[in-house]
């Protein structure tokens, strides 16, 4: 299952994207509100296998990775978590990366408008949220244009790299998406 946006090839991550994946994610700054700061690449590979190979299976991840068309580089990557707890399966989650050298071009507004629109409009998801640290403005700002709406501010809920940290959530229903694409 591959997708094409103008600039973007979006596909399943798989284990020869474990450098590239690597190379952007061990950066301090790309890494500083991600939950996975692998060591090695060895970590990185590890986090593609432990990843489902399936598509829409509650209580999974699955990841896509992000790479622009014209230089064919890997930039980033997209997580969508099928949420356990919902038995009808209506609900994800979504979280990305883009690499430092790749941001301020659209590229993760084109990405997650790619993807949010296949949950919606292919696999019927009702409602998608993102878990976001509020000190993380870019994510915010980019959430908010795509339509997110804030529904919570957990304080201190979260123990993350070694420290208590609040914790935003933002959501998107169907309903809510489809109007605003019209």
């Amino acid at each position: 299952m591959d997708f094409y946006t103008n600039r973007l090839h979006i596909r399943p991550v798989n284990i020869n994207d474990s450098k590239s994946l690597f190379n952007y994610r061990s950066d301090s700054e790309t890494h500083r509100f991600l939950s996975l700061i692998p060591k090695t690449i060895e970590d990185v590979s590890d986090f593609i296998c432990r990843t489902s190979s399936s598509i829409n299976i509650p209580g999974t991840w699955f990841q896509f990775v992000i790479i622009e068309r014209d230089s064919d580089i890997l930039i980033g990557d997209i997580g969508i978590h099928f949420i356990e707890t919902d038995s009808e399966n209506m609900q994800t989650e979504i979280g990305y990366t883009l690499d430092k050298n790749f941001r301020g071009k659209g590229y993760a507004m084109e990405a997650l408008t790619e993807i949010i629109d296949y949950l919606i409009n292919d696999l019927n998801k009702h409602r998608i949220i993102a878990s976001i640290d509020p000190i993380n403005i870019d994510s915010i700002r980019l959430i908010e244009r795509l339509g997110f709406r804030r529904e919570a501010h957990f304080k201190e809920s979260l123990f993350f790299h070694g420290e208590w940290v609040d914790d935003l959530i933002y959501a998107i229903l169907a309903k809510e998406w489809k109007n605003k694409s019209n």
